[in-house]
């Protein structure tokens, strides 16, 4: 069935509306306290300095690596590798991605959570209650040999090429966080490599239109990622939120900083010692704002669960050990911790 008017939401926000619709607004006992944030010092999460994880402090950076996933489950790098202008290439074609007329982003458009190029709204408009004040672009990204490039968009005319090398990279800075967080936990450096099996890597260019009533709804609401790690890069506009001890933390920009957060998958591999945190995105009436995170998961046929040498009296065999893969996108998990 064709798309219908306004069937994205940025379309809808440049409409000029200055009610929410009702499929957007959250109960009252579920709408984002604006003003009941923890915003005391040192309440945001760990800013990790990566320059010498091959030098000299390579001992330092892995404890505090290893205190961020166990403690705050996110973290911050900088110094990371990937230059500040590859960055800035990929955020400038989210932005003109976004731009582009409504009938060329219908090309892209699915909501089918199974497609591994689609352009959506929402979290799981099949799924869903309440709608989120999001529009999405999903991309699959890794393994390169299954040739998704060819259903990425060709508008703008750069937008292949650019997030084909902004790929690359990350999934670059993702294998040496990867054996930082195997040697952080004890284990060989290259353990969690081996355990992802052929590996698997996708990612989305998140856009949360201006919204009239940022006090109702959620561009995204709480929940934890389903896969190993996440990398994520956002502009300059604050939207992301963790929460820690019952409160929900901002996590402001810093520019040119990935922020880190373990997923679900990197809890059960960690035997628990490694937590996969709460997190969500609020809006705000007066500015859009761009997120771009990178999923880097197991590949199909991988079987995540904790390594005998992390099973011990302090912390016996979880319950909740995986015996499959979860590989799907979040947008098709349930909202259950929200």
């Amino acid at each position: 069935m064709a798309p219908t008017a306004n069937l994205l939401l940025a379309d809808l926000a440049s409409s000029g509306v200055k009610q929410i619709p009702s499929k957007y607004i959250r109960p009252i006992s579920d709408r984002p306290n604006l003003s009941d944030l923890q915003i005391s010092d040192g309440s945001t999460i760990p800013l990790i300095d990566l320059l010498g994880l091959n030098g000299p402090n390579h001992s330092l950076i892995i404890k505090q690596i290893a205190q961020a996933c166990k403690n705050d489950g996110f973290f911050q790098v900088e110094n990371h590798g990937i230059p500040e202008e590859m960055i800035n290439n990929v955020l400038n074609m989210a932005r003109k991605f976004f731009e582009l007329p409504e009938s060329e982003r219908l090309k892209y458009y699915s909501d089918d959570p199974t497609k591994t190029t689609r352009l959506s709204t929402s979290f799981n408009v099949k799924t869903e209650q309440v709608s989120s004040w999001r529009d999405f672009l999903r991309l699959h990204c890794y393994p390169l040999d299954q040739d998704y490039i060819r259903e990425w968009p060709s508008n703008p005319p750069s937008f292949r090429n650019d997030v084909l090398e902004y790929c690359k990279s990350v999934r670059g800075l993702v294998l040496r966080l990867l054996e930082a967080i195997s040697e952080s936990l004890g284990l060989e450096k290259d353990y969690i490599d081996k355990k992802l099996g052929k590996h698997g890597q996708h990612m989305a260019m998140n856009y949360y239109p201006p919204c009239p009533q940022p006090e109702l709804t959620y561009g995204l609401p709480g929940h934890t990622d389903p896969n190993l790690i996440t990398i994520l890069f956002q502009d300059d506009v604050p939207g992301l939120q963790v929460l820690r001890n019952d409160k929900w933390i901002p996590v402001n920009p810093i520019p040119n900083t990935f922020i880190v957060n373990i997923g679900d998958q990197m809890q059960v591999l960690s035997n628990g010692r490694y937590k996969s945190v709460l997190h969500r995105a609020v809006v705000n009436c007066d500015k859009e704002r761009i997120s771009i995170p990178t999923f880097y998961c197991p590949s199909p046929d991988a079987i995540i669960g904790p390594p005998k040498e992390l099973i011990n009296d302090d912390y016996p065999a979880a319950d909740y050990t995986y015996v499959k893969n979860i590989t799907r996108s979040f947008e098709t998990k349930g909202l259950s911790k929200n």
